[in-house]
């Protein structure tokens, strides 16, 4: 599948060696482009405006902006791009807040 017709992913993480790991899952997949990085939320709702992702994954604990906020902004930045939200840990007060703010699915990092 060419580079246009993959589905174009933003991944927000403060740990890059996690978004490297990402990278390199996601990239092994022919339809799956990656067409960026941030390492908080302020960094992601920066970029979105330029690299207009199908797809954000997006860490919920993020120094500057976490990603409860950054959810909020990019929904209204970019109301077509799907946000799955990434996490440590499986509070429903996280998990509640993140799907209120536009997250369309939930997953742990574990």
């Amino acid at each position: 599948m060419s580079e246009t017709a993959a589905i174009r992913i933003l991944l927000v993480d403060d740990q890059p060696l996690l978004r490297m790991g990402f990278r390199l899952i996601l990239e092994g997949e022919d339809d799956l482009c990656v067409v960026g990085e941030a390492s908080d939320g302020a960094e992601a709702v920066r970029q979105v405006r330029d690299l207009t992702p199908d797809v954000v994954l997006m860490d919920v604990a993020m120094p500057l902006l976490d990603g409860v906020e950054a959810t909020r902004r990019l929904r209204r930045l970019l109301p077509s791009a799907r946000i799955v939200a990434f996490a440590g840990s499986d509070d429903k007060e996280v998990i509640t807040a993140m799907i209120e703010a536009g997250a369309s699915a939930y997953c742990m990092k574990g």
